[in-house]
Formats: structure tokens, C-alpha cells, sequence
């Protein structure tokens, strides 16, 4: 039997709601990743500490009872919006309740619609955050109807991102789930200041993917997969050991009919099977010596906190990804792959 060892993941991208879906898709994360960044888009965005304490305290709520007895740490995030304060920041920073803070362009992706109008309006934000080493954590996209849906990540760098660093030099900065050769590169060229988060299915897909066999809802998400040239990039990137690329699964989960419906909502939920994914990647690449850099290394070499301690083990085993996730409020979600066959799996 193949099998190998790393030290625990961390994933460092994870949307895990709120509610009956909290407690759905929480065991999956917390079964394979110690730590993990919580995204702050709920459908009332977290953007103060006390809401972040809330709901910290929902997350470790939901964990003691639904999710046997994993020891998993959400670390926690701000939402920025045009109105958010140095001040809020501060507070929050300082006082252990903002790990890090999040900037989502207004309505480019789920629970975005009170993001961010102008960045100019965060100037005394990013100053402030650069003063405390709090990172800014960036969907780096602008959400311009008149720009492609598929230029829309290079546009940002381009016109937004280039701009910041260079105004806030030594403000620590991760790129979410980036998608093209030229995040790739941008990345590489500031990696003094800027890391960038890889997912699984950005690895796996392009955006030819989404159309095969006709639309596939449960293939649709933000970033949208970009050509064929962009996902060999990510691959390269992701596998090369390179310090400033590391695991953001990114995993999205909505129910069925919010998936398979006339306006399906953006995102793949692959808390299921992430590890496993990623290591077939891995494999193909012939690059399984670099997983734990990528997996376990990097992302918390970025954010100064200690690789776990701790092990697990990927044994090379065919198994089948579950058809459904049941929700308690009688919902479903369809994981990413959902009835298929891997070819690696996770020792419990």
C-alpha cells in the first residue's frame, strides 16, 4: 500500500455559514484541517468583533456537538465595507478577535453586495493594518459588468492591486483562490508582501469543464475557471514548493435547489474530499515530496504561526465520494465530484 504522512493541513480559505449548513459541512473541515480562516461573508457580514465572537462561538458551539471530538481552530475574520474604521480594526486586531480582514469588490461574489465601492475609501484602513501586521485578505476581482467575467481577476491586479502594494509597501497581503497565469506571476514577482491561496478545483477544472455534458451548476463558482493555460499554471505554482503559494480550499457549500436554479449561486463545496483531491493532483504532477510545503508549510510560515504538530496520513485507496450531504432542515448539498471514484484517501 502507498501511503504518506504530512504534518496537519491548515486551510487557510473556508466558508462554513451559518445555522443547519454549519453544522452539515463543519465535521468535514474539521476532520482534516487543524486551523482554518473563516470567511466573513454571512448573509449579515461579520464586520465587528463582537459579531466575530458570536460567531466563533457558534463555530465551537456546532463543533462540540456535531463534530465528534476534532481539535480545529477558526480563526477569525473582519469584513470590510466603505465605512469600516482604522479604529474597528484596531480593536479588533489587537484584542484577538480579527485574525485577519477581508476585501470583497461590491457584488462580485456571494454576500458581497455591502462590500467595498472604492478602495481609495480604506486608505486609513490599510495604513492601520500595515502598522499592526494584520493581513488583507483580497477576492481579486473587480466586479465591473463592462470588464469579461473571465479578464476580471488580471483587470484587478492590473488597476487596483498594483496600486496598493505600492502605496502600502508593508501591508501583508494574500491573494484568494487565484485562477490565472498572471496571478501566478504577480504573485511570484511581490512575494515579499503578497502570498496567494490555491483550491483544489481551480487545479482540477478549466472553464471548458463547466459546460461538459451542458451546464454544470455544481462546476460554476467565483473566480471562474479560467483556459486550459491558466489551470496548467496554478498546477505548476501549486506543486513547486514555492513558499508564497499554500492550501485555501475555498469550499463553498449551498443547498441543490440554490445551485440547480435559473440563477444558480457561485461556489463548489469541497470540504469532503479536499485533501484527497489535492494529493491526486499531487501525484499526477509527480511532485508528492512538495505536498507538505503546500499543504502544511507555507501558509503558516505567512501568517508567523508554528506548523501542527501532529500527522495524517493520504493511503492510496480507491473510495467513492458521497451522491449527497443532508442538511438538518431537510436540504441537500452535492459535494465537488459527488459518486465518483478517488483514488486516495484520508486515514481516519
Amino acid at each position: 500500500m502507498i501511503e504518506i504522512t504530512i504534518k496537519r493541513p491548515d486551510d487557510w480559505h473556508v466558508h462554513l455559514r451559518d445555522g443547519a449548513m454549519m453544522n452539515a459541512v463543519l465535521p468535514y473541515t474539521a476532520r482534516q484541517f487543524h486551523r482554518a480562516i473563516i470567511m466573513p461573508n454571512l448573509n449579515k457580514p461579520i464586520t465587528t468583533p463582537r459579531m466575530a465572537n458570536e460567531y466563533k462561538k457558534r463555530i465551537l458551539n456546532s463543533l462540540e456537538v456535531h463534530a465528534e471530538n476534532y481539535e480545529f481552530m477558526p480563526l477569525m475574520t473582519c469584513y470590510l465595507t466603505d465605512e469600516t474604521s482604522g479604529a474597528i480594526i484596531s480593536e479588533g486586531f489587537k484584542g484577538g478577535h480579527f485574525f485577519a480582514a477581508k476585501l470583497y469588490p461590491a457584488n462580485a461574489t456571494t454576500n458581497s453586495s455591502m462590500g467595498v465601492t472604492d478602495i481609495k475609501k480604506l486608505s486609513s484602513v490599510f495604513s492601520v493594518m500595515e502598522q499592526l501586521g494584520m493581513p488583507l485578505l483580497i477576492h481579486g476581482e473587480v466586479s465591473d459588468s463592462s470588464i469579461d467575467i473571465f479578464d476580471r481577476e488580471y483587470v484587478f491586479i492590473k488597476k487596483i492591486l498594483i496600486p496598493l502594494i505600492k502605496e502600502f509597501p508593508k501591508l501583508k497581503i494574500v491573494l484568494e483562490h487565484i485562477t490565472t497565469k498572471e496571478a501566478v506571476e504577480f504573485v511570484r514577482l511581490n512575494r515579499k508582501q503578497v502570498s496567494a491561496t490555491i483550491t483544489a478545483h481551480h487545479l482540477i477544472i478549466n472553464r471548458t469543464s463547466i459546460f461538459e455534458g451542458g451546464i454544470n451548476p455544481h462546476r460554476y463558482c467565483l473566480p471562474i475557471p479560467k483556459r486550459e493555460v491558466h489551470r496548467l499554471s496554478l498546477r505548476e505554482a501549486a506543486t513547486s514548493g514555492d513558499l508564497c503559494f499554500f492550501l485555501g480550499t475555498d469550499t463553498a457549500p449551498h443547498r441543490i435547489n440554490d445551485k440547480e436554479s435559473s440563477c444558480g449561486c457561485a461556489g463548489i463545496f469541497t470540504a469532503v474530499n479536499a485533501l484527497e483531491l489535492y494529493t491526486q493532483v499531487f501525484e499526477e504532477e509527480k511532485a508528492l515530496a512538495n505536498f507538505e510545503k503546500f499543504a502544511s508549510l507555507n501558509g503558516s510560515a505567512f501568517y508567523g504561526l508554528k506548523a501542527n504538530e501532529d500527522k495524517v496520513i493520504l493511503i492510496k485507496e480507491k473510495w467513492h465520494v458521497p451522491g449527497l450531504i443532508p442538511v438538518s432542515d431537510g436540504s441537500s448539498i452535492i459535494p465537488y465530484k459527488a459518486g465518483e471514484t478517488l483514488d486516495w484517501k484520508m486515514k481516519p
